[in-house]
């Protein structure tokens, strides 16, 4: 059995109590990758392109603040 089938079948035998916390922990791990995975390609400049052409937008009148 690899560690992923493993891990699954490991989840599927949580009580209720315990997936919803399992559930809230996972959701926390993602968001915390995502907002890492955030900064990093915000801080290289991957998103440079798409933040000058939404201030482009915005200052054409094609866009609102939010």
């Amino acid at each position: 059995m690899s560690r992923l089938e493993h891990i699954e079948k490991s989840v599927t035998e949580l009580s209720a109590e315990d997936l919803a916390e399992f559930t809230r922990w996972f959701e926390d791990l993602q968001a915390k990758r995502w907002d890492e995975r955030f900064e990093t390609d915000a801080t290289s400049g991957k998103l440079d392109a798409l933040a000058d052409a939404a201030l482009s937008e915005l200052s054409a009148g094609r866009a609102r603040r939010l």
